[in-house]
């Protein structure tokens, strides 16, 4: 493609083409709209909460190990979905919004084809307030966007993001409508008249690519077959195609975290793993064998230390706890013997509290359909519910609501999503004076 080609973006702006793999998209014009926040259930909740998104739409924040937070603490990262109740389709879009805490506003600053129920629009940011990331899918292909905001100009890379590392210097992910086929909700809408194709077995060519958002140099930084090759009983996992899923980089930008899956041949059961590397791709390890996590387990997230990571587990088989592990594997240990592991954990950086939410099927649940925001004492061996609210109900599948309560960088607040009056809405708890 030429410098002074041109395509259309999601929304409908004219990207010029800067080099291969690299647009330069002028941004829609400023507006900004001012609404009112609104209590929820003013005192009967531990700590203030309060909705943030105006009542025009559904809204969502992106995940619990994805802070909303601008760096200073002033903004909020939000999408906004035009409806709520089936999947996207390859080419709707969802709005994405930055909500003035201060002023109470709300600014749409992008739109995006490159959404799903579970992430939003995987709404990441850079190391200052300057710069939101996003994904988009142009000339056919997900595709990272990092969108200015104090400019009018949104650049569009060369390869997608699930994450982005803490100095803003590159973006990793397996491709986005292949996470899709694995599991919707977490990529992009999927191209039904030329869906992507999943490699059978360890592909070489396939897995998580790494893309310099210095130099806008893509690279494939681990395939799934090196991957495969640190497992030490290959002979347990036969005829079973492997692929990636959640992929992380710790607070520090040092290591990354990367849920590999196994799907054997025609069995929903799969086998899931967990291992962790440089963020060079160097000195890979595998923390969490598939036979560790098959009697039960889910949602793995870094320990602000950048050593550990918390991840919900049955260590007897039996019952869920939420546990602490080093990188390796090694140091493995239970962080309450009392409280019911579940929902999406994450602790302060002193492990002296832990937030986390409930599934609607899990015991601690309402009969009402509400599920509680659980906040741990670890220290005390203690448990509150910030609050309980509506997520929507049971067996929503893809089209669920998880609170994901995600804890701000000065771990003082929550932010997490709700439905109390079904629709989608996300919400804040000041903690200043509880923790």
């Amino acid at each position: 493609m030429r410098r002074r080609d041109f395509l259309r973006t999601s929304a409908g702006l004219a990207a010029a083409v800067l080099t291969e793999g690299c647009w330069s998209v002028t941004r829609p014009e400023k507006t900004t709209k001012a609404f009112d926040f609104r209590p929820y259930r003013s005192g009967q909740t531990v700590g203030e909460v309060t909705c943030v998104t105006p009542d025009d739409g559904f809204y969502l924040q992106t995940f619990y190990d994805v802070c909303p937070w601008s760096p200073s603490g002033r903004y909020l990262a939000v999408t906004r979905f035009p409806f709520q109740d089936r999947e996207p389709k390859r080419g709707e879009t969802a709005d994405v919004c930055v909500i003035d805490l201060h002023e109470r506003t709300i600014e749409t600053v992008y739109t995006t084809k490159g959404w799903g129920f579970q992430l939003g629009a995987n709404l990441n940011w850079g190391a200052t307030d300057r710069h939101l990331y996003t994904n988009d899918i142009i000339a056919g292909q997900a595709v990272c966007v990092r969108i200015d905001l104090e400019d009018t100009e949104a650049k569009a890379f060369a390869g997608p993001m699930y994450h982005i590392a803490p100095d803003e210097s590159s973006v990793i992910g397996f491709p986005l409508d292949l996470i899709n086929v694995t599991q919707a909700g977490y990529g992009v809408p999927v191209d039904e008249d030329n869906p992507p194709v999943l490699h059978e077995n360890a592909s070489k060519t396939q897995g998580l690519w790494q893309t310099d958002l210095r130099t806008n140099t893509k690279r494939l930084l681990l395939s799934i077959a090196d991957l495969h090759e640190r497992i030490p009983d290959p002979e347990t996992l036969t005829d079973v195609t492997f692929y990636l899923f959640h992929s992380k980089f710790n607070p520090q930008g040092t290591r990354i975290m990367q849920v590999f899956r196994g799907r054997p041949a025609g069995q929903r059961k799969l086998r899931p793993m967990l291992f962790a590397f440089n963020s060079d791709g160097r000195n890979i390890e595998l923390a969490i064998r598939w036979q560790q996590w098959a009697p039960g387990g889910h949602h793995p997230n870094w320990h602000p230390d950048g050593e550990h990571l918390i991840m919900n587990l049955k260590p007897d088989g039996k019952t869920m706890r939420f546990c602490r592990f080093r990188y390796d594997g090694s140091e493995f240990t239970v962080l309450s013997e009392k409280r019911l592991g579940g929902g999406h954990p994450s602790v302060t950086r002193d492990e002296r509290f832990l937030v986390t939410d409930a599934y609607p099927n899990e015991a601690v649940a309402l009969e009402n359909g509400e599920v509680p925001i659980r906040l741990v004492d670890l220290e005390a061996d203690d448990e509150r519910s910030i609050c309980t609210i509506y997520t929507l109900g049971k067996g929503k599948g893809v089209l669920r609501l998880d609170p994901h309560p995600v804890w701000s960088r000065d771990y003082q607040q929550v932010c997490f999503n709700g439905a109390p009056e079904g629709r989608r809405q996300v919400f804040i708890a000041d903690l200043t004076n509880v923790i």
